[in-house]
């Protein structure tokens, strides 16, 4: 009975603890006034990980330390102090008992790859360029400990969205992409990490969460107090989002009026393009439907964007004789 109690209390104890490692991660992290936040993370999750399959391990009755036999005796590696060395979290996640599934784990020997990197040689600037790995990191750690331990260790409700004071800049991301630090070791490592990564696993959730953030304007009642909207992602919206940004353009959309589109159709030669014409053209590509994003209806007038103007220029090029003199 004391045996057993005694693999009880442990086991708990490293499940508090794990849990405590990354609340600790995600609260330095969200720290405005810290700005060693990735590096931080990434060590903290790393411990809170290792204790999170320690107890699991320790659950199932596998002996997560490390041993050799002599014999039929084994022989326990310890420290020179006298401490029984336990598994990495490498060596937890390459056990045929883990219980992660394998995107997870490939978000998690991403991180420790990273970590190699940054315990060795100061870097700068790596939060915006690790962040989809790191919440993802975060997310499937609560996962993982509701699923293995319950719902009394959720962390949902401790783990906040972070806010800044400021959108990034063009300075700040130019500085972002042209990082020494970054380019040097660990964006090489990231190449090479995920150049071996099938195309499904790159995508996935558990490898890197993506979320993008675009400025709203509420049109109903109670949207003024949402920070964030989901989307289906069949929807016409997430249809016309773009999976990787290059550059992020905070411009508005230049707008036309039906007339303006038929003032440069005509300055381009199709003298006979009218108004009429322009809208039988619409009509017949159903061109007001919200999934072509090829206008927006501003206080009951109907702008076209860009996109739209190519196509009508498209369509006059195809029917030349007809708007052409």
């Amino acid at each position: 009975m004391p045996r057993n109690r005694r693999v009880k209390s442990v086991k708990t104890e490293l499940v508090k603890k794990a849990r405590e490692a990354m609340l600790a991660a995600v609260q330095i992290y969200n720290n405005p006034q810290v700005t060693f936040k990735a590096e931080s993370f990434i060590t903290l999750a790393v411990i809170g990980w290792t204790y999170l399959l320690h107890a699991y391990y320790r659950s199932i009755g596998v002996d997560y330390r490390y041993y050799r036999y002599a014999g039929k005796k084994k022989i326990y590696d310890k420290t020179k102090y006298g401490a029984y060395k336990h598994w990495e979290l490498e060596r937890c996640l390459n056990e045929n008992d883990c219980p992660l599934d394998g995107d997870t784990i490939t978000n998690l020997k991403f991180l420790i790859g990273v970590r190699h990197e940054i315990e060795h040689q100061m870097t700068d600037k790596v939060d915006e360029f690790l962040s989809a790995k790191l919440q993802a990191c975060a997310l499937n750690f609560d996962f993982y400990i509701c699923k293995l331990f319950g719902d009394k260790y959720n962390l949902s409700k401790e783990l906040s969205l972070a806010i800044q004071f400021s959108p990034l800049t063009p300075e700040q991301r130019d500085t972002l992409h042209e990082n020494l630090h970054i380019t040097s070791n660990v964006r090489n490592f990231v190449v090479a990490f995920e150049d071996v990564l099938s195309e499904e696993a790159l995508a996935s959730s558990r490898y890197a969460y993506r979320v993008l953030f675009v400025p709203i304007n509420a049109k109903r009642k109670g949207q003024a107090d949402q920070v964030v909207e989901f989307i289906k992602s069949d929807s016409p919206l997430a249809e016309g989002i773009e999976k990787t940004y290059a550059v992020l353009k905070e411009t508005e959309k230049r707008k036309y009026l039906p007339s303006e589109i038929v003032s440069l159709m005509k300055e381009k030669g199709y003298d006979k393009f009218s108004i009429n014409k322009h809208t039988e053209l619409w009509k017949s590509r159903n061109a007001k439907d919200p999934k072509y994003s090829y206008g927006v209806l501003i206080s009951k007038t109907w702008y076209w964007y860009e996109t739209w103007l190519k196509e009508v220029e498209k369509h006059c090029e195809a029917h030349i004789d007809e708007f052409k003199s």
